[in-house]
């Protein structure tokens, strides 16, 4: 088989493709062809060396949809479709960047659906994600929201399932170019963020600051989000694309009196604990209530031109290969 494998750490060219063998099925484990994966922000980060417990060389990719091959679990037989998310894939054991992944049976979620492969490809995580960061900031109709990152995938889908909420929504970008994609999503504001507060901005809109914020920007954002939500309010943090930690923080000193500071992680939503939600979204997609972003498809040839578009900020929404 195919596989775009990570040599090293390093720039987007230590990816390289290569032919492997096909797994091996074992116990507790089944094959399934990965017909398409999403790239994601934590695949660069291990790429770049960040994750000091993999070891290379590894097959990255945390998430993939695919075709059970072979079974070892009779609730999966084979042909089922399937999607798996995070429990280590891609850096425990080899992930989606692959035409086939031997995956273990807790992390397969069976999935009902007439979707194109890029389509479901570009859901499980990101969907997961943001409907998981919804669900702990405790989202309601009516509410107001403010997402910081955007035009990130999970921005974009957060954005989706929040405008079928009826919640009143704010997104911000870093480039006036993407306004126009985060207004199609369902955003009602959208923010320049040019790395100064957005204190003013939100204020014009919300006086006393959004009742949650979703923070997909992460260390470098997180401080201002907890001065920017009303008080009272919850910031989740769920994403990284500024980095993994705040340096110097501390909590007396930074989270107002009454204001909450969480987090959501996808790792909460593998297997069984996601398969109810992911569905779910999968038929909001069919309905044409969510509207899911999928703004490029790479070959898995293209891997290498995959990572390098991402890196460079270039995606507006979710980024996929096809084997």
């Amino acid at each position: 088989m195919r596989a775009a494998v990570c040599v090293r750490a390093g720039g987007p060219d230590v990816l390289e493709i290569r032919e492997l063998p096909v797994p091996a099925v074992r116990d507790g484990w089944s094959l399934v062809r990965v017909m398409g994966a999403g790239v994601n922000r934590s695949e660069l980060r291990t790429r770049q060396g960040h994750s000091p417990n993999v070891i290379f060389p590894r097959v990255l990719g945390i998430e993939c949809v695919g075709i059970v091959a072979a079974s070892t679990d009779p609730m999966l037989p084979e042909g089922t479709t399937v999607a798996a998310v995070m429990g280590e894939m891609g850096r425990e054991f080899d992930g989606g960047y692959a035409e086939y992944a031997l995956l273990p049976n807790s992390l397969l979620m069976p999935v009902t659906t007439a979707l194109p492969w890029d389509v479901l490809a570009a859901l499980p995580e990101t969907y997961l994600t943001a409907q998981g960061s919804l669900d702990t900031l405790g989202v309601v109709p009516g509410g107001r929201l403010l997402i910081r990152g955007g035009t990130s995938s999970v921005g974009m889908a957060a954005a989706s399932i929040a405008s079928g909420y009826g919640v009143e929504t704010a997104a911000t970008t870093r480039r006036r170019g993407k306004i126009g994609a985060l207004t199609a999503a369902g955003v009602d504001h959208v923010f320049i963020d040019d790395g100064d507060s957005l204190a003013a901005s939100v204020y014009a809109v919300w006086p006393a600051g959004p009742d949650h914020v979703l923070d997909l920007v992460g260390a470098n954002t997180a401080v201002d989000s907890l001065h920017l939500v009303r008080r009272g309010g919850t910031v989740c943090v769920s994403g990284s694309l500024s980095g993994w930690a705040i340096p110097e923080f501390e909590p007396i000193a930074m989270i107002p009196s009454g204001s909450k500071l969480t987090a959501f992680h996808s790792d909460d939503v593998k297997g069984a604990a996601g398969t109810t939600v992911l569905q779910r979204v999968v038929r909001a997609v069919e309905a044409g209530v969510y509207r899911p972003n999928v703004d490029h498809v790479f070959g898995l040839d293209d891997i290498v031109a995959a990572h390098r578009y991402m890196e460079n900020n270039e995606a507006t929404g979710k980024v996929v290969v096809l084997p």
